[in-house]
């Protein structure tokens, strides 16, 4: 059985850096920062919770505890 025939790598084996432009570093940091959700705890906090899990239930029964109290009918 013969091999298949590749085609045939017209990279070169070595790039020069003017090759590649302009480039800007960090240029999509500000992006990255805002498409980003992560919470650093301190480290005081972290301890008192296992997991994210316990975090997430946490936060989530101090939202319904938010809510109900500004809901209260005076």
């Amino acid at each position: 059985m013969k091999k298949a025939e590749t085609e045939r790598d017209e990279l070169r084996s070595e790039y020069k850096r003017e090759d590649f432009g302009a480039l800007v570093r960090g240029k999509y940091a500000a992006r990255a920062r805002e498409a980003s959700n992560v919470v650093v705890l301190d480290p005081d906090i972290a301890d008192a919770f296992p997991n994210a899990q316990a975090v997430n239930q946490a936060l989530r029964g101090l939202l319904e505890l938010a809510k109900a109290s500004v809901h209260q009918p005076s």
